[in-house]
C-alpha cells in the first residue's frame, strides 16, 4: 500500500490497531507505554514496540509531548500508521523521530499483523504479511 511519510524511516513489527482515535494525553501512560484511557478498546494493552495503527490523535496539544515522553522511556511504537494524521500526532512524531504516515484505508490492517513499513521523504510503502 502507498502512504504519505509524515516522518521518513523504516520500521516494522506487529501492528497494534485501533478503530477509534487515541487520545495520547491522559489515554497512555508515558512511562510504561499501556494504554490507560477507560473504556478504550486498546485499554490495557502496550504500545512498545508496536506498529500504532489508528484514525488519528484526539485531545490536548500535550499529547506531542506525551509521544516524545515515550520515545524517551524506551516504549514508544516502533511506527505510527494514521488515516488521517493531525497536528498533535504529527508533531510528537517528528519530535520523537518515530517512522509516521497516513493516507491509507487502516481497515485493511489486522491487530496482531506483520508490518512493514519504507517511508521516503514524501512517500511511503507499506507491506502486510
Amino acid at each position: 500500500m502507498k502512504a504519505r511519510t509524515i516522518y521518513p524511516g523504516s520500521a516494522e513489527g506487529e501492528a497494534l490497531v485501533s478503530r477509534e482515535p487515541i487520545g495520547f494525553y491522559g489515554g497512555i501512560d508515558m512511562k510504561t507505554g499501556i494504554v490507560i484511557e477507560k473504556g478504550h478498546e486498546l485499554e490495557g494493552k502496550c504500545v512498545k514496540d508496536k506498529i500504532l495503527v489508528f484514525p488519528y490523535g484526539k485531545g490536548s496539544t500535550v499529547g506531542s509531548y506525551v509521544i516524545y515522553g515515550l520515545k524517551k522511556n524506551g516504549v514508544a511504537p516502533k511506527a505510527i500508521i494514521n488515516k488521517e494524521t493531525e497536528t498533535i500526532v504529527a508533531t510528537g512524531a517528528i519530535l520523537a523521530g518515530i517512522v509516521c504516515v497516513d493516507g491509507i484505508d487502516i481497515e485493511k490492517i489486522e491487530n496482531g499483523t506483520y508490518v512493514m513499513i519504507e517511508a521516503g521523504e514524501k512517500e511511503a510503502e507499506i507491506t502486510i504479511k
